[in-house]
């Protein structure tokens, strides 16, 4: 599991924070919320991390980085990024602290890297300062290079303060690169913290196959999170017109895109099947979809019922899906309703629960229990 930091500043500082403006309560079926808005002015918001002085790391698919202070006003966009291809869905993507961050100031985001037949997801370490990020090096860059304004995946976890999952989509009109291990489309990549391939990977021993690939047959994951009692990869991805799944991530397991899916084709049409012999299952799936984005199990007391919870964004719906486990099972489904697009879901280090809302005047809002 990733290395503590300690945070009691950050989470004194998240409490007190004076940019908090337009609270409303929102009735659940566990607790009454309150729900902030904390920052704005964000254009189209992607990932969130929480430094430990308080202020919070954010990325914008519009290509920029930026800090947000504890008033929620925000610096102005960090100097020093790469070449960045601001297209569709691509953009400056994820965003996640390297475990010693504390000492090293270090940080990983993702970002669509151009290159010389297109683009695709790549991923820097860099060095944060106030004004501008240092000392880049790129650690992974996916392959190949690719035309294409979508399913760019692009969530970053760590594990273990050694290894770094990276989820990468299809690219849409590379549908079935996902079933085949020579490309990185549609694929979840296996790294050390320094970007190289760890010997216990699973394919470094087979030619014919990626040294950096984990699992395989993915459509466009767009949550991430770190099972908090097994410490395995779970994750979720778009299906096409119905069929977003969430899936427990192991190794070499294939995860069917596009031979088989509970969605459809935009428009109608069938995809493959929806069960086939070899493929795994999801283990929950939405039809109609949510466009699911974002995604975090809810570890602390501070809002009652929800300890143990996993938290998904919806990008469709504007809501934050709750859902209650019974092992690998969705025992129970609530949905919540915040009325804008959800691009991510953070737990913060003071218990509530902070959501990034997809638009041009993005926001960062707070869910907490209501006093």
């Amino acid at each position: 599991m990733n290395k503590l930091i300690s945070f009691s500043a950050l989470a004194s500082a998240l409490l007190l924070a004076s940019a908090v403006v337009n609270a409303q309560t929102i009735q659940t079926e566990k607790s009454v919320l309150s729900i902030e808005k904390v920052a704005e002015g964000l254009e189209h918001p992607w990932g969130l991390a929480f430094l430990p002085d308080g202020r919070m790391l954010v990325t914008e698919r519009a290509g920029k980085l930026r800090l947000v202070n504890t008033d929620g006003s925000l610096s102005a966009p960090l100097q020093g990024l790469p070449d960045i291809v601001v297209n569709g869905q691509g953009g400056v993507l994820d965003v996640v602290l390297h475990p010693d961050f504390a000492s090293n100031k270090q940080f990983y985001f993702s970002f669509n890297q151009p290159g010389e037949n297109g683009s695709s997801t790549a991923v820097a370490l860099a060095t944060l300062s106030d004004t501008a990020i240092s000392d880049l090096k790129i650690v992974f860059s996916a392959n190949p290079k690719f035309e294409s304004r979508h399913h760019f995946g692009g969530r970053l976890v760590i594990q273990d303060n050694n290894y770094l999952f990276i989820t990468l989509g299809d690219r849409g009109q590379r549908r079935d690169d996902a079933q085949t291990l020579d490309n990185h489309h549609g694929k979840v990549i296996r790294l050390h913290l320094d970007g190289s391939v760890p010997t216990d990977n699973p394919y470094v021993k087979d030619a014919a196959v990626l040294d950096d690939i984990w699992s395989y047959g993915h459509r466009n994951i767009q949550g991430a999170a770190l099972h908090p009692a097994t410490g395995e990869l779970w994750t979720h991805e778009h299906g096409p017109q119905g069929g977003d799944e969430i899936n427990v991530t192991r190794a070499t397991l294939n995860y069917g895109w596009p031979m088989i899916t509970y969605g459809e084709e935009y428009g109608g049409g069938t995809i493959g099947q929806t069960k086939k012999a070899g493929l795994e299952q999801p283990m929950h799936y939405w039809v109609p979809s949510i466009a699911p984005s974002g995604m975090s199990f809810y570890l602390s007391d501070a809002i009652p019922g929800w300890k143990d919870s996993l938290l998904v964004g919806s990008l469709k719906f504007g809501q934050l899906v709750r859902l209650e486990l019974n092992g690998e099972k969705v025992s129970h489904e609530e949905r919540i309703m915040i009325g804008q697009r959800i691009r991510d879901v953070r737990q913060g280090p003071d218990g509530a629960v902070y959501l990034l809302t997809d638009q041009i005047n993005g926001q960062i809002l707070r869910l907490k229990a209501a006093n």
